[in-house]
C-alpha cells in the first residue's frame, strides 16, 4: 500500500481496525517479553549449569540484550520512519524468536550472551515500529492510552514467562534427569519453546496494513525513496572502526572529539573491569554509549532538527532519562524477584512463578491502562501533566521495595511486589505519550529509539546488573563458592529515586515550552 494514497480521505478518528492491529501489537509485545524475560525464572539453573556469578547473570539479564537492542534500535527507528513498518516489525519478529530458540543450545556464558544479543537486535525492531503505527492509528487525545494498553504487553508476557519457563523446565527435567536429546536440560527446552511459536506469529503480523504517515495529526508524509541506503548509512555510523571514518569526513575537529570520547569511555571501562573483574559487563557499556555519541554526532549533521527536537531539547532528555530511573528498578525486579524469593524465602519454583508471574501480569496490566488514562486526563488539563504520573511512578514503589525486600513473610512479599509492579507501570504509557508529543510526526520513529536508549542503556543495562554486582560485593564465601546478598543488593535500588525526582521536576517545568515551539524549533512546517 502506497502510504501517501487518499492523503486527505485518511480518518482522524480511531476506527474498528485501530483497535484490531492495536490488539496484535499487544500479542506481538507480550512474546517480545516472555523471551526476554523467561531468563529470569531458569537463572538459578543457569547459574549453577554454567559456573556463573550473580553478576554474571544480571550481565545476561542485561547488557548483553540491552545495548545491542539499544544501539540497533537506532538505525532500526529511522528504518521505520522511512520504511513499511509492518514488514519491519515481522522481519524482526522472526529474528528475535529464532536466536530465542537458538539460546536453547547454549553451553557457555559466551554462546548464551550471543544468542542474547541476537535476540536484542530483533527486539530492536519492536517499539520503534508499533510507536510509529499506533501514532498514526489514533489522534492525540487517546495516544497515551493506546501506547499504555500496547506497553500492558510488557507485564503480561513478563508474568507469563515466569510460568512457562517453570513449567517447561521442571516436566523436561523430571522426564529427562540426566539430560535429554543432545544433552539438553530444562531452560534449554524452555528457551526452545517459546521462541519457534513466534516465528509464526510473524506470518500473522505481515498481514497488517499500513496507515498514511502522519494523516492523524492532519499532517501527512511520504516515506523515504532510499530506505535501505539510509539505514546502512546509519549503521554504519555507530559500527566501530566505520564512526571514524564518518567523523574523519565530517573533518578534523568531530574526528578529534570522536577519538577522544573513545578513549575516554575504554579508560572508565578498564577502570570498571579492575574494580569489578566484569569484564562483559564494562565491555558492552563503552561499546554502548559511544556508539551513541557517534550516532548522534551524525544525526546532528545530516538531520539537526531531529537532533534538535530530541537531543537539544532539555525536555526530552530530562523526561527520557527520568523514566529510566523507573525501567532501572523495574527491570531489576523483573529479574531478580524470582530468584529472591527462591534463594533468599525458599519458596517452591512452582509457587513463586504463579504468584510473581501472575502479580506482574496484573500489577503491570493495572498500573500501566490506569496510569495512561490518568496521564491523558492530566494532559488535557495541563501540558505538563503527564510528568506527574511518571513522578508518581518513582515515588510510590519506594516503601514497598523496602518492606517486601524485608519481609521473611511470603504473603507480604508477594502483595509488596504487586504494589511496586502496579505503582511503577503507571509512568510507562505517560513517558512514551510525552516524548511522541516533543517531536514532530516524521521523526517519531527515531524519538521511540531515543527513549529507548534511555530505558535500555540506563534501565535494562545496569539495573539488573547493579544488583546482581552489589549482591556479588555483600555476599560470603561458602564452600569455597561465593554465595551473593540479594537482599541487599536489591534493595540499593531505592538509591535512585532521588536523582529520577530532580529529572522529572526540570522536565515538569520544561515540557510545555518546548511542545510549543516544536515547529519552530525544528524549522519546520507542523
Amino acid at each position: 500500500m502506497n502510504e501517501a494514497q487518499d492523503e486527505g480521505a485518511a480518518p482522524r478518528e480511531a476506527t474498528a481496525y485501530s483497535w484490531y492491529v492495536l490488539g496484535v501489537l499487544v500479542i506481538v509485545y507480550i512474546l517480545n517479553f516472555i523471551d526476554r524475560q523467561i531468563i529470569s525464572i531458569l537463572a538459578l539453573e543457569i547459574k549453577a549449569d554454567l559456573n556463573l556469578t550473580d553478576s554474571d547473570m544480571g550481565f545476561l539479564g542485561g547488557a548483553a540484550f540491552a545495548v545491542f537492542y539499544a544501539l540497533f534500535g537506532i538505525p532500526l527507528g529511522r528504518l521505520a520512519d522511512n520504511w513499511s513498518r509492518v514488514k519491519l516489525l515481522a522481519i524482526g519478529l522472526a529474528l528475535w524468536s529464532t536466536m530465542t530458540a537458538l539460546s536453547g543450545f547454549a553451553r557457555s556464558q559466551l554462546t548464551l550472551t550471543l544468542a542474547r544479543m541476537g535476540v536484542g537486535i530483533g527486539e530492536a525492531t519492536a517499539s520503534p515500529t508499533a510507536y510509529s503505527l499506533i501514532s498514526d492509528y489514533f489522534p492525540k487525545r487517546q495516544r497515551a492510552t493506546a501506547l499504555a494498553i500496547y506497553s500492558s504487553g510488557l507485564y503480561l508476557g513478563g508474568g507469563v514467562s515466569l510460568l512457562i519457563g517453570a513449567k517447561i523446565s521442571k516436566v523436561w527435567n523430571a522426564a529427562y534427569p540426566d539430560g535429554g536429546p543432545l544433552g539438553l536440560v530444562g531452560w534449554h527446552a524452555a528457551f526452545l519453546a517459546v521462541g519457534i511459536p513466534g516465528i509464526l506469529v510473524a506470518l500473522w503480523v505481515a498481514t497488517l496494513r499500513e496507515p498514511v504517515r502522519g494523516a492523524m495529526d492532519g499532517t501527512p508524509s511520504r516515506s523515504s525513496d532510499r530506505p535501505f541506503a539510509e539505514f546502512f548509512a546509519d549503521l554504519s555510523t555507530i559500527v566501530p572502526p566505520f564512526t571514524l571514518l564518518g567523523a574523519a569526513r565530517r573533518g578534523l575537529g568531530p574526528l578529534v572529539v570522536n577519538v577522544l570520547v573513545a578513549v575516554g569511555l575504554c579508560s572508565f571501562a578498564w577502570v570498571m573491569i579492575q574494580l569489578t573483574g566484569n569484564l562483559p559487563q564494562w565491555s558492552a557499556v563503552a561499546l554502548g554509549y559511544y556508539a551513541v555519541f557517534s550516532w548522534a554526532s551524525v544525526l546532528r549533521q545530516k538531520d539537526p532538527a531531529t537532533f534538535r527536537l530530541i537531543w537539544g531539547t532539555p525536555a526530552f532528555i530530562c523526561t527520557t532519562l527520568g523514566y529510566s530511573m523507573v525501567s532501572l528498578a523495574a527491570y531489576a525486579l523483573a529479574f531478580w524477584s524470582a530468584p529472591y524469593a527462591e534463594q533468599v524465602l525458599k519458596l517452591p519454583k512452582d509457587q513463586l512463578a504463579f504468584w510473581l508471574g501472575a502479580n506482574g501480569a496484573v500489577s503491570g496490566f493495572l498500573g500501566v491502562i490506569i496510569g495512561g488514562r490518568v496521564a491523558d486526563t492530566l494532559r488535557a488539563k495541563n501540558p505538563a501533566g503527564r510528568i506527574l504520573v511518571i513522578l508518581f511512578g518513582v515515588i510510590a514503589p519506594v516503601l514497598p521495595i523496602w518492606i517486601g525486600y524485608t519481609t521473611p513473610n511470603p504473603v507480604l512479599f508477594y502483595v509488596m511486589n504487586f504494589l511496586a509492579g502496579l505503582f511503577g507501570a503507571a509512568a510507562l504509557g505517560a513517558a512514551a505519550a510525552t516524548t511522541q508529543d516533543l517531536v514532530l510526526p516524521r521523526m517519531r520513529g527515531t524519538a521511540t529509539a531515543s527513549f529507548f536508549l534511555g530505558t535500555t542503556l540506563v534501565g535494562l543495562c545496569f539495573g539488573p546488573y547493579m544488583v546482581g554486582q552489589v549482591s556479588d560485593l555483600a555476599g560470603s564465601m561458602v564452600d569455597g563458592k561465593l554465595v551473593g546478598d540479594l537482599r541487599t543488593g536489591i534493595l540499593s535500588l531505592i538509591a535512585v529515586a532521588p536523582i529520577a525526582v530532580v529529572l522529572l521536576f526540570y522536565a515538569y517545568k520544561a515540557v510545555p515550552q518546548a511542545e510549543a515551539t516544536l515547529a519552530e524549533r525544528a524549522g519546520e512546517n507542523a
